[in-house]
């Protein structure tokens, strides 16, 4: 079984993925951003490094989905490779940080790679405001994170919300973590396990 967790940078899927693998024990599969080798240049640079830094992405989910489907176990995995084709690359090409011809080559290779990647059964939306993100990207003290703009983060609020409202690949829960401290109330975490419970037991 594939359950995948999507959200703004700062929704809490990472610290959401590190708590639902040890409740239910899925293994977790992470973003790779610890030994991402463009991020740091990417945020201080975005025009320059923006497809490189796609593409990076692009190539390390379709290896982790590759992996997924070879293990045969029930996973969790922190962010989508659709989330990389409908929110981000987008969005750098639609504020001019992508040139046409480095989003068209982006978009073939993505549409290529679409046709042997199966959608997660689950998909778990992490829902946040503005000020919400702001406050956990922040409160994590990542260098690389200190550039991001409000504008930046609006921006692909929006897009989450639209690719989500036309999302029709499989089963899918949204959850408004504004409303929740799954972090320190455990009673929030127990009523999203409940709820994914209600979920996973039809797919099986």
């Amino acid at each position: 079984m594939h359950i995948a967790v999507a959200g703004n940078i700062g929704a809490g899927k990472t610290t959401l993925t590190g708590l639902l693998a040890k409740h239910f024990k899925w293994e977790p599969h992470y973003e790779d951003v610890v030994d991402n080798p463009y991020l740091d240049d990417f945020y201080h640079q975005m025009e320059r490094w923006s497809f490189n830094l796609q593409i990076y992405f692009l190539n390390s989910r379709f290896s982790q989905i590759m992996q997924i489907r070879e293990s045969g176990k029930n996973i969790i995995q922190d962010r989508t490779i659709y989330e990389d084709s409908h929110i981000f690359a987008p969005n750098l090409h639609a504020m001019g940080l992508m040139t046409n011809r480095d989003f068209n080559n982006y978009k073939s290779l993505f549409e290529l790679m679409e046709k042997f990647v199966g959608a997660p059964d689950l998909l778990i939306y992490l829902r946040s405001s503005i000020p919400n993100l702001v406050k956990q990207i922040h409160s994590r003290g990542r260098d690389y994170e200190n550039s991001i703009s409000i504008d930046y983060l609006s921006r692909l609020n929006e897009r989450y919300e639209a690719w989500i409202q036309s999302y029709d690949k499989g089963k899918l829960l949204i959850i408004d973590v504004d409303k929740l401290d799954f972090v320190n109330n455990p009673e929030d975490l127990g009523q999203i396990i409940n709820r994914i419970n209600a979920e996973v037991n039809g797919l099986f």
